[in-house]
């Protein structure tokens, strides 16, 4: 049976789709000459190649949605794995409060330094408060998933206009 016909095992790298092995011409004892062809990534490959890529470059911009997405998934699974780690996330909810109050009493601030010092503060304070529930109830009881987009919203602008401005 001729070498040509004869099915061989190949290996081959990832990314591989088609090894061919053409005639050889001239002399039997030369090398044979391996052509590779490598496969054609699909359009969605390309696409998600292009928006991991995005994703990446622009990581550090939005680190506070990819804190979301860790927190609801988090969540997600003490809702159903312990749903009782609600009261103990219960009590942190008044962290940022005590913070805030901690930090006006060292170092007194006002207008503009007072009032980020205050959206702070209550925004921690709404995502705590989230967090608890959403533990307790799960991540898509009732008005919850509304709650987590409104919360993610203005903590993405407040990271985009900080990191801007400094």
């Amino acid at each position: 049976m001729s070498s040509r016909t004869r099915t061989r095992r190949v290996k081959t790298t990832a990314g591989v789709h088609t090894v061919r092995l053409p005639r050889q011409r001239g002399r039997r004892t030369a090398q044979p000459v391996l052509v590779v062809v490598p496969e054609r990534p699909s359009i969605a490959r390309e696409l998600a190649g292009w928006a991991g890529g995005l994703l990446w470059r622009f990581r550090h911009a939005l680190a506070p949605t990819g804190i979301a997405l860790a927190v609801f998934v988090v969540t997600a699974l003490l809702h159903a794995l312990a749903w009782w780690s609600a009261l103990v996330l219960a009590p942190a909810v008044a962290a940022p409060i005590g913070w805030l109050l901690f930090v006006q009493r060292r170092h007194p601030a006002h207008r503009t330094t007072l009032a980020w010092r205050i959206a702070t503060a209550a925004l921690a304070t709404l995502a705590l408060a989230w967090a608890a529930l959403a533990a307790g109830f799960g991540p898509l009881a009732g008005p919850l998933e509304l709650l987590w987009l409104l919360l993610l919203l203005p903590a993405q602008t407040g990271w985009l206009i900080v990191r801007r401005t400094h």
